[in-house]
């Protein structure tokens, strides 16, 4: 089967209203429609991009169950483009989840549970949500594909390797970054710069990392999506403002970047599962 090199992709570097779904639902709607104007295929909003991120106990409120007919209003105006958007979903009554809707050709056709909730510093998730569980791994179309991995769930190297031994051609990385919220001395901003970049490099595969830009309360979430090619590289930045970025990505670079540096053929996996054996 011959498929086509190249993808076109995006992030959307937005700001949200904390707790105002129907507004910030708007807000997705008008970007989607700018990115499929210019032809975007796989299109990745920040974290919990519905919602805003300091909810506390407002998580119950604006959570929604996967029939909520928001959804069906972003499922019909994505068409034949992915779009990751962050969401709370009520999965059962007191039962809530950070997690991602994967929405394509008018339909909802996958969502991702966090699974890393971070409670350190000033963040609280484990206070108001439950693990997931899964990966989650979508095709975009025939020859390309992307898994989806929200914010910490990159800072747990032994996710992000079990993510990406299917071999994804893409790796979705929808983050909720302000400074200075895991402490004064950790840099967020150079932090996640390097981490979103080693894994590239490491694995091959190209990065879309979406942040937020704009206050929420007291703090200030600093931007700096990215989206890296399979080498590292540096393909789109954003300014510190919110915006929309795009690249194009080869599926020719990709397999030239994995055979080069054979991470996943070499990955041992029955090795590693029987050093991580013994540990709990």
């Amino acid at each position: 089967m011959h498929y086509q090199d190249d993808l076109h992709v995006a992030a959307a570097q937005i700001n949200a209203e904390l707790g105002a779904v129907d507004t910030n639902l708007e807000t997705h709607l008008s970007v989607i429609d700018d990115a499929r104007q210019s032809g975007v295929e796989l299109l990745v909003f920040p974290e919990l991009s519905l919602t805003g991120y300091g909810l506390g106990c407002d998580v119950m409120r604006v959570a929604m169950p996967l029939e909520d007919p928001r959804f069906r209003r972003l499922a019909q105006a994505v068409g034949d483009m992915q779009v990751v958007a962050g969401f709370v979903e009520e999965a059962s009554p007191g039962e809530y989840y950070n997690a991602l809707a994967i929405l394509q050709h008018g339909e909802l056709v996958a969502v991702h549970r966090k699974l890393n909730l971070p409670t350190y510093g000033g963040l609280e998730e484990g206070k108001w949500f439950t693990h997931g569980s899964e990966l989650t791994h979508a095709d975009i179309r025939p020859g390309w594909s992307a898994t989806q991995l929200i914010c910490a769930d990159l800072w747990n190297p032994g996710l992000v390797h079990a993510a990406l031994l299917p071999r994804p051609t893409v790796l979705c990385a929808p983050i909720n970054s302000a400074s200075g919220i895991v402490s004064e001395d950790f840099s967020n901003e150079q932090n996640w710069a390097l981490n979103v970049r080693f894994y590239a490099m490491t694995y091959g595969t190209p990065v879309i990392m979406a942040n937020r830009y704009g206050p929420e309360g007291a703090s200030h979430f600093w931007g700096g999506s990215r989206i890296l090619g399979p080498n590292g590289e540096l393909l789109a930045s954003a300014d510190d403002r919110e915006t929309l970025i795009t690249a194009h990505l080869s599926r020719t670079a990709i397999a030239k970047a994995r055979f080069e540096l054979p991470t996943h053929r070499d990955a041992d996996t029955p090795l590693v599962r029987d050093l991580m054996a013994g540990y709990r």
